[in-house]
């Protein structure tokens, strides 16, 4: 079954067409990379999947229902998770508050001065595992601000999988990361998809090839080639247009 599909997807910037006829289908519990040259257009892909973006032409379905448009707020609630290229965590929260916040949007908690979430036993509870599952527990207490950039990055990760979802779609979750800090992100990630759909950006071919069951490369707004890693390996239009002489 798949759990999320585009059909004929297409946008454009002030008629800059950055996605071309998108047909992309992501079958339930794979894990997705989409790999592909600078502008290729895989960010807006996210951004028009996860709401960011209402798209020129085409739909979205996911869980078999359309899409289209809805507000990221209603896709968590259905069940997409997503983290960004770029650090969005809430730098001036701990990483405890940080956590919390994703654990409150899955449960339909809105944060206000009603609600007294220092007495929400079961919250702080299940906030407190989640550290501890992702190695943060010794940082409980400590801004976002003040994180390592790996650990920060493994934070906005464990947000966006702290609302349980179905689907985790993560942005280049290894951009400007150490060697070391890399090898630890791809752990975190296959530690905690398991058993969930998730779909990648990434420019990193040696984390590509490590965590995904499936690859799709786009090149100029459209679709150049899926398949399994071994398939993308070698398909020649592929290291034409990407790989190039890449080591892979």
């Amino acid at each position: 079954m798949n759990i999320l599909e585009t059909k004929a997807l297409s946008h454009d910037f002030g008629g800059l067409q950055v996605l071309v006829d998108v047909n992309l289908k992501i079958k339930e519990g794979e894990r997705h990379a989409i790999i592909g040259p600078n502008g290729a257009g895989k960010t807006t892909l996210f951004n028009v999947i996860t709401g960011t973006y209402k798209p020129g032409e085409g739909t979205v379905l996911f869980k078999n229902k359309e899409i289209t448009g809805f507000p990221p707020h209603k896709l968590v609630r259905l069940g997409m998770g997503r983290s960004f290229q770029i650090t969005s965590t809430f730098t001036w929260l701990t990483a405890f508050q940080n956590i919390r916040m994703g654990i409150l949007s899955k449960r339909g908690i809105r944060f206000n001065f009603f609600n007294f979430l220092d007495k929400m036993d079961d919250v702080t509870r299940e906030t407190d595992e989640v550290l501890k599952r992702i190695n943060l527990d010794g940082e409980r207490d400590i801004p976002a601000s003040m994180l390592s950039y790996g650990k920060s990055r493994s934070l906005e990760i464990s947000m966006a999988l702290a609302t349980d979802p179905d689907l985790v779609m993560l942005d280049e979750p290894t951009a400007g990361m150490s060697v070391d800090e890399t090898h630890n992100a791809v752990e975190l990630i296959r530690k905690l998809t398991e058993g969930k759909t998730m779909v990648i950006i990434e420019h990193d071919m040696d984390v590509v090839f490590s965590l995904a069951d499936r690859i799709t490369v786009l090149h100029l707004g459209g679709i150049l080639a899926s398949g399994h890693p071994d398939e993308i390996k070698e398909n020649q239009a592929v290291k034409d247009a990407y790989l190039g002489e890449m080591e892979v």
